[in-house]
């Protein structure tokens, strides 16, 4: 086929082939099934090569190599722990809130110990991005009628050692097998009329990737289903 002459009739093969290739991107993951279905029905009502053209113009041609993408596994930050051990001071040892809250997030350095204190207010210590200024970090967290929510990425290991009195400290992530060169968080402190939550969790980033590897899997698995078919 050609964009040369825009206006020459297409053939049954002509639509055949870009149909395949429109076949070949879904498998590929270069298109969602959205995108494949409204090109198909296009190409199977195309006259000329002029409607045909654009199908697939964005699509590498057949036989033709795409460009070499490394694919290669590696989730946001989490993994790369020896460029995550970074030394030095932390950015913030401690935060209070006290009728209000307070938020330590991103791409802060997390010290040897930090220590927050909550009084009828709340504070949450999000580790996901972080950085770590030792192998082994301390956060301890006094909670009186009030909350800390403590969040660390997959991949640490987590020590739970505080207690909760007339209040909860959140014990479920204790013990949980770390990955290799992976920081030890020990998060500990009391917690009065008040709790300490511990929660292992994804990045939003992270999340995006996994969606994405999730709807690539089932694109696959419904194209094999049609060729079986």
């Amino acid at each position: 086929m050609t964009e040369d002459l825009p206006e020459l009739r297409a053939s049954d093969a002509d639509r055949e082939r870009v149909a395949e290739q429109l076949r070949d991107a879904l498998a590929e993951g270069r298109l969602d099934m959205t995108e494949f279905e409204e090109r198909l029905e296009a190409a199977y009502k195309a006259r000329t090569y002029g409607e045909l053209a654009p199908l697939t113009r964005d699509l590498p041609a057949p036989g033709v190599s795409a460009p070499t993408v490394d694919m290669t596994k590696r989730p946001e930050q989490n993994g790369d722990w020896a460029g995550r051990v970074v030394g030095g001071e932390g950015t913030s040892s401690w935060a209070v809130a006290v009728l209000g809250g307070f938020e330590r997030k991103g791409g802060w350095v997390v010290p040897k110990r930090f220590n927050c204190f909550t009084f009828w207010g709340g504070g949450t210590v999000d580790l996901r991005e972080a950085s770590f200024a030792d192998r082994e970090v301390e956060i301890n967290c006094v909670a009186i009628m009030g909350g800390v929510d403590v969040i660390v990425p997959p991949g640490v290991e987590v020590v739970v050692r505080g207690v909760g009195i007339m209040g909860g400290f959140d014990h479920r992530e204790d013990g949980v097998p770390a990955e290799p060169g992976a920081p030890r968080v020990i998060v500990t402190g009391v917690a009065f009329w008040g709790g300490v939550g511990v929660r292992r969790k994804l990045t939003a980033a992270q999340r995006r990737h996994l969606k994405e590897e999730r709807r690539r899997e089932k694109l696959a698995r419904k194209e094999n289903r049609r060729e079986l078919w």
